[in-house]
């Protein structure tokens, strides 16, 4: 039997494979899987036509509790670590950005809710 921390991450690996390949289903190439740096981490990162778009999974039993779980301060520290990976990724830097929730819903497939939030907007 997992502990609870050790079941909660492999639900959110899974989570993230689900929603990886359903970016990719949807057109999108990914160009990062849990990218990390000190001021913060982003699930996925992806890129489709004019648009590099920062995703944040999340595996909850409803599509309103996962939007409800992306917090103001989990919000603003994807957004610090999306300015350092655009800084280091200066090809992309022109892109539109976007900040994207997917939802892991048990029993369907993940719920994509494009441009969730805007930087510096609660």
């Amino acid at each position: 039997m997992k502990t609870g921390r050790v079941a909660s991450e492999a639900r959110g690996r899974r989570a993230e494979t689900a929603c990886a390949w359903l970016l990719r289903a949807s057109g999108y190439r990914l160009l990062a899987t849990r990218w990390r740096v000190p001021v913060g981490e982003i699930d996925l990162i992806a890129k489709r036509g004019r648009s590099i778009v920062f995703v944040e999974v999340k595996a909850r039993p409803t599509l309103s509790a996962a939007l409800e779980a992306v917090t103001p301060r989990q919000r603003l520290r994807i957004e610090r670590a999306a300015e350092v990976f655009l800084s280091q990724h200066p090809k992309w830097r022109n892109l539109e950005v976007r900040f994207d929730v997917m939802a892991a819903i048990p029993g369907r497939l993940p719920r994509h809710v494009c441009d969730a939030w805007r930087p510096g907007l609660p």
